[in-house]
């Protein structure tokens, strides 16, 4: 069973795009599982070194258009053998965002404003973020990230009446 929330990882840029989640090259691999190894190899961020800052991390917080580029299912595949169930931007590309919702993961988005905190977002840090659902014809998501200060934001979205 997939459990959404723990660690957190954030990427403080925009247009992080499918190749560099994944790179093409490794669209050959057989079984998913191959991925895991090469999760975010290609992103270029300042002080990212994603074989020691991704092992560990369960959701990743960032910047807009989280997803762009090619439409591919192993981007999503990436994220989730490496136990990455959540993803929170304030929008995302159209079919990252489906391809995630296909594999039984979770792309919040969130309102820019309630990312932005009182200092640059970076890819370190002690963070956790949980998640509550409830299966009630209005669901409440608390999303909580817990650091050296408590930011809570709470989101609440329609969501179709249980038959």
């Amino acid at each position: 069973m997939k459990q959404f929330g723990g660690s957190v990882l954030f990427l403080d840029r925009s247009d992080i795009n499918t190749d560099e989640i994944i790179p093409a090259k490794y669209l050959t691999e057989i079984s998913k599982q191959a991925l895991k190894p090469y999760l975010l190899e290609d992103l270029k961020l300042e002080g990212f070194n994603p074989k020691t800052d991704v092992a560990g991390k369960k959701v990743i917080i960032t910047r807009e258009n989280f997803g762009c580029g090619s439409s591919r299912e192993h981007a999503p595949w990436a994220l989730e053998v490496n136990g990455i169930y959540v993803v929170v931007a304030p929008n995302f590309a159209r079919i990252f965002r489906q391809n995630m919702y296909n594999c039984g993961m979770m792309a919040i988005e969130i309102d820019k404003k309630s990312i932005i905190l009182d200092r640059p977002i970076n890819h370190v840090g002690n963070f956790v973020m949980t998640i509550k659902l409830s299966s009630k014809v209005k669901a409440q998501l608390n999303v909580e990230v817990v650091a050296s200060e408590t930011i809570k934001e709470v989101y609440e979205e329609e969501t179709a009446e249980e038959a």
